[in-house]
Protein backbone atom coordinates (compact mmCIF):
# COMPACT_ATOMS: atom_id res chain seq x y z
CA UNK A 1 0.00 0.00 0.00
CA UNK A 2 3.11 2.60 0.55
CA UNK A 3 4.20 2.83 -2.89
CA UNK A 4 0.20 4.02 -3.75
CA UNK A 5 0.29 6.12 -1.26
CA UNK A 6 0.79 9.77 -2.46
CA UNK A 7 -0.24 11.57 1.00
CA UNK A 8 3.31 11.75 1.29
CA UNK A 9 4.10 14.95 -0.39
CA UNK A 10 2.40 18.35 1.14
CA UNK A 11 -0.59 18.91 -0.79
CA UNK A 12 -1.85 15.80 -1.78
CA UNK A 13 -4.48 14.26 0.19
CA UNK A 14 -6.81 11.96 -0.45
CA UNK A 15 -9.00 13.05 -3.13
CA UNK A 16 -6.19 13.99 -5.62
CA UNK A 17 -4.39 10.60 -4.60
CA UNK A 18 -7.39 9.45 -5.68
CA UNK A 19 -7.64 11.25 -8.95
CA UNK A 20 -4.44 9.91 -9.54
CA UNK A 21 -5.22 6.94 -9.56
CA UNK A 22 -8.23 7.71 -11.79
CA UNK A 23 -5.73 8.66 -14.20
CA UNK A 24 -3.48 5.78 -14.48
CA UNK A 25 -0.75 6.73 -11.91
CA UNK A 26 -0.71 3.85 -9.15
CA UNK A 27 2.83 3.97 -7.96
CA UNK A 28 5.44 6.30 -6.61
CA UNK A 29 7.10 4.98 -9.94
CA UNK A 30 4.19 5.90 -11.94
CA UNK A 31 4.75 9.66 -11.12
CA UNK A 32 8.27 9.79 -11.61
CA UNK A 33 7.68 8.60 -15.02
CA UNK A 34 4.60 10.36 -15.97
CA UNK A 35 6.42 13.50 -18.32
CA UNK A 36 3.27 15.47 -17.43
CA UNK A 37 0.10 15.73 -14.93
CA UNK A 38 -2.19 18.40 -16.47
CA UNK A 39 -3.84 19.29 -12.52
CA UNK A 40 0.05 19.11 -10.80
CA UNK A 41 2.25 22.04 -11.88
CA UNK A 42 5.24 21.53 -13.50
CA UNK A 43 7.48 23.05 -10.78
CA UNK A 44 5.48 20.81 -8.00
CA UNK A 45 6.16 17.49 -10.07
CA UNK A 46 9.62 18.39 -10.09
CA UNK A 47 9.44 18.78 -6.26
CA UNK A 48 6.97 15.75 -6.25
CA UNK A 49 9.65 13.49 -8.13
CA UNK A 50 12.95 14.56 -6.10
CA UNK A 51 10.82 13.69 -3.29
CA UNK A 52 9.44 10.21 -4.27
CA UNK A 53 13.02 9.12 -5.23
CA UNK A 54 14.22 9.87 -1.85
CA UNK A 55 11.23 7.72 -0.31
CA UNK A 56 11.61 4.86 -3.17
CA UNK A 57 15.43 4.73 -1.78
CA UNK A 58 14.93 4.55 1.61
CA UNK A 59 12.09 1.97 0.84
CA UNK A 60 14.59 -0.22 -0.93
CA UNK A 61 16.88 0.34 2.30
CA UNK A 62 13.94 -0.77 4.82
CA UNK A 63 14.40 2.62 6.43
CA UNK A 64 11.36 2.36 8.25
CA UNK A 65 12.46 5.10 10.72
CA UNK A 66 12.56 7.80 7.77
CA UNK A 67 8.26 7.23 7.31
CA UNK A 68 7.58 7.62 11.10
CA UNK A 69 8.09 11.66 9.99
CA UNK A 70 7.98 11.43 6.71
CA UNK A 71 4.22 10.09 6.54
CA UNK A 72 1.21 12.05 8.32
CA UNK A 73 0.99 9.85 11.75
CA UNK A 74 -2.82 8.89 10.65
CA UNK A 75 -1.56 7.17 7.73
CA UNK A 76 0.81 4.92 9.25
CA UNK A 77 -0.99 1.91 9.26
CA UNK A 78 -0.21 1.94 4.96
CA UNK A 79 3.41 0.47 6.22
CA UNK A 80 1.81 -2.54 8.22
CA UNK A 81 2.22 -4.67 4.63
CA UNK A 82 5.63 -3.54 4.10
CA UNK A 83 7.03 -3.68 7.78
CA UNK A 84 4.81 -6.76 9.32
CA UNK A 85 7.61 -9.19 9.25
CA UNK A 86 9.99 -6.59 11.56
CA UNK A 87 6.74 -5.45 13.74
CA UNK A 88 6.57 -5.49 17.62
CA UNK A 89 3.03 -5.20 19.73
CA UNK A 90 2.94 -3.35 22.74
CA UNK A 91 0.68 -3.28 25.71
CA UNK A 92 1.34 -2.18 29.26
CA UNK A 93 -0.12 -2.22 32.72
CA UNK A 94 0.19 1.04 35.25
CA UNK A 95 -0.41 1.20 38.96
CA UNK A 96 -3.33 2.81 38.15
CA UNK A 97 -2.70 6.62 38.53
CA UNK A 98 -1.43 8.76 35.54
CA UNK A 99 2.24 10.08 36.31
CA UNK A 100 1.96 13.43 37.68
CA UNK A 101 -0.37 11.69 40.79
CA UNK A 102 2.68 9.53 41.34
CA UNK A 103 1.29 6.92 38.79
CA UNK A 104 3.72 4.51 37.31
CA UNK A 105 4.06 1.49 34.86
CA UNK A 106 4.20 -1.80 36.01
CA UNK A 107 4.31 -4.31 33.11
CA UNK A 108 5.34 -3.34 29.53
CA UNK A 109 4.69 -6.38 27.15
CA UNK A 110 5.96 -7.00 23.55
CA UNK A 111 4.80 -9.51 20.51
CA UNK A 112 6.47 -9.79 17.97
CA UNK A 113 4.04 -12.69 16.06
CA UNK A 114 6.07 -15.64 17.37
CA UNK A 115 7.48 -14.64 20.86
CA UNK A 116 6.41 -12.88 23.88
CA UNK A 117 8.49 -10.70 26.12
CA UNK A 118 6.91 -9.20 29.02
CA UNK A 119 9.02 -6.47 31.68
CA UNK A 120 8.30 -5.88 35.31
CA UNK A 121 8.49 -3.03 37.68
CA UNK A 122 11.11 -4.43 39.55
CA UNK A 123 12.63 -7.25 37.14
CA UNK A 124 13.96 -5.88 34.10
CA UNK A 125 11.77 -2.69 33.12
CA UNK A 126 13.96 0.29 32.94
CA UNK A 127 14.33 2.59 29.84
CA UNK A 128 17.98 0.80 28.95
CA UNK A 129 16.03 -2.21 28.29
CA UNK A 130 13.21 -1.47 26.85
CA UNK A 131 15.50 0.88 24.16
CA UNK A 132 17.12 -2.62 23.86
CA UNK A 133 14.71 -4.78 22.66
CA UNK A 134 12.69 -1.73 20.82
CA UNK A 135 15.82 -1.24 18.60
CA UNK A 136 14.78 -4.89 16.96
CA UNK A 137 12.03 -3.57 15.23
CA UNK A 138 11.04 -1.46 12.83
CA UNK A 139 7.38 -1.13 13.11
CA UNK A 140 5.22 -0.73 16.50
CA UNK A 141 1.42 -1.67 16.79
CA UNK A 142 -0.67 -0.56 20.01
CA UNK A 143 -4.47 0.48 20.53
CA UNK A 144 -4.80 3.46 22.00
CA UNK A 145 -0.86 3.34 22.39
CA UNK A 146 -0.36 7.11 20.61
CA UNK A 147 -2.84 8.66 23.02
CA UNK A 148 -1.98 6.57 26.56
CA UNK A 149 0.79 4.06 26.47
CA UNK A 150 3.56 6.04 24.24
CA UNK A 151 3.02 9.22 26.39
CA UNK A 152 2.52 7.10 29.67
CA UNK A 153 6.15 5.95 28.99
CA UNK A 154 7.61 8.65 27.81
CA UNK A 155 6.37 11.14 31.34
CA UNK A 156 7.61 8.22 33.47
CA UNK A 157 10.66 6.70 32.05
CA UNK A 158 13.03 9.51 30.46
CA UNK A 159 15.08 7.95 28.06
CA UNK A 160 12.61 6.14 26.44
CA UNK A 161 13.58 6.10 22.14
CA UNK A 162 10.16 5.17 20.10
CA UNK A 163 11.00 6.67 16.74
CA UNK A 164 9.64 3.83 14.57
CA UNK A 165 6.08 4.19 12.42
CA UNK A 166 3.26 3.20 14.69
CA UNK A 167 0.11 1.93 13.43
CA UNK A 168 -2.52 2.39 16.38
CA UNK A 169 -5.18 -0.21 15.36
CA UNK A 170 -7.65 1.90 17.95
CA UNK A 171 -7.68 4.96 15.31
CA UNK A 172 -7.85 2.68 12.88
CA UNK A 173 -10.67 0.66 13.65
CA UNK A 174 -12.92 4.15 14.33
CA UNK A 175 -12.42 5.30 10.37
CA UNK A 176 -13.69 1.96 9.84
CA UNK A 177 -17.03 2.59 12.05
CA UNK A 178 -15.97 0.44 15.10
CA UNK A 179 -16.97 1.43 18.25
CA UNK A 180 -15.45 0.27 21.66
CA UNK A 181 -12.45 -0.85 23.27
CA UNK A 182 -10.19 -3.37 22.72
CA UNK A 183 -12.12 -6.32 24.34
CA UNK A 184 -15.00 -5.48 22.31
CA UNK A 185 -13.31 -5.21 19.02
CA UNK A 186 -11.94 -8.60 19.82
CA UNK A 187 -14.98 -9.91 20.27
CA UNK A 188 -16.24 -8.98 16.69
CA UNK A 189 -13.52 -10.53 15.33
CA UNK A 190 -14.20 -14.05 17.51
CA UNK A 191 -10.87 -13.66 19.38
CA UNK A 192 -10.90 -15.27 22.68
CA UNK A 193 -8.89 -14.99 25.78
CA UNK A 194 -7.33 -16.88 28.33
CA UNK A 195 -9.86 -18.52 30.62
CA UNK A 196 -8.63 -17.47 33.68
CA UNK A 197 -8.01 -13.34 32.60
CA UNK A 198 -11.12 -13.96 30.22
CA UNK A 199 -13.47 -10.90 31.50
CA UNK A 200 -11.35 -8.47 33.24
CA UNK A 201 -10.40 -4.97 32.89
CA UNK A 202 -8.18 -2.35 33.48
CA UNK A 203 -8.71 -1.99 36.85
CA UNK A 204 -8.28 -6.00 37.74
CA UNK A 205 -5.01 -5.17 36.68
CA UNK A 206 -4.10 -2.70 39.05
CA UNK A 207 -5.47 -5.22 41.99
CA UNK A 208 -3.57 -7.83 40.78
CA UNK A 209 -0.60 -5.45 41.09
CA UNK A 210 -1.28 -4.27 44.51
CA UNK A 211 -1.46 -8.31 45.59
CA UNK A 212 1.99 -8.76 43.43
CA UNK A 213 3.70 -6.09 45.38
CA UNK A 214 2.07 -7.63 48.80
CA UNK A 215 4.10 -10.92 47.99
CA UNK A 216 1.86 -13.00 45.57
CA UNK A 217 3.44 -14.90 42.95
CA UNK A 218 -0.13 -16.26 41.21
CA UNK A 219 -1.09 -12.30 40.80
CA UNK A 220 1.76 -11.71 39.12
CA UNK A 221 1.44 -14.43 36.87
CA UNK A 222 -1.98 -13.39 36.31
CA UNK A 223 -1.35 -9.90 35.28
CA UNK A 224 1.41 -11.10 33.04
CA UNK A 225 -0.91 -13.46 31.34
CA UNK A 226 -3.16 -10.67 31.08
CA UNK A 227 -0.88 -8.34 29.65
CA UNK A 228 0.03 -10.96 27.12
CA UNK A 229 -3.49 -11.44 25.94
CA UNK A 230 -3.71 -7.73 25.62
CA UNK A 231 -0.68 -7.82 23.21
CA UNK A 232 -0.71 -10.97 21.82
CA UNK A 233 -3.90 -10.17 20.37
CA UNK A 234 -2.92 -7.06 18.58
CA UNK A 235 -0.95 -8.76 15.60
CA UNK A 236 -4.33 -10.34 14.17
CA UNK A 237 -6.71 -7.71 14.49
CA UNK A 238 -4.00 -5.07 12.91
CA UNK A 239 -3.89 -7.59 10.03
CA UNK A 240 -7.82 -7.39 9.50
CA UNK A 241 -7.99 -3.74 10.08
CA UNK A 242 -5.25 -2.89 7.83
CA UNK A 243 -6.46 -4.88 4.92
CA UNK A 244 -10.35 -2.86 5.83
CA UNK A 245 -8.24 0.55 5.60
CA UNK A 246 -6.81 -0.50 2.12
CA UNK A 247 -9.77 -1.67 0.59
CA UNK A 248 -11.73 1.44 2.12
CA UNK A 249 -9.48 3.45 0.01
CA UNK A 250 -10.53 2.23 -3.62
CA UNK A 251 -7.23 1.57 -4.71
CA UNK A 252 -7.98 -2.54 -5.08
CA UNK A 253 -10.59 -0.91 -7.95
CA UNK A 254 -7.61 0.29 -9.95
CA UNK A 255 -4.84 -2.57 -9.20
CA UNK A 256 -7.32 -4.85 -11.93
Amino acid sequence: MIRNTFSILNGIGIKLEKRLWENGILTWSDFIDTQEIHFISSDKKAIFDSRLSSALKELENSNARYFASAIKRREHWRLFDTFKGEAVCLDIETSGLMPDKGGYVTVVGMYDGCDYRCFVRGNGLSSENLNKELSGYKYLITFYGAAFDIPFLFRSMPGLRVDMPHFDICFGSRKLGFQGGLKKLENTMGLERDEAVKGMDGYDAVKLWEYAKNGSSEALELLKLYNKEDTVNLFGIAEVIYQRLRAQTGIEEYLR
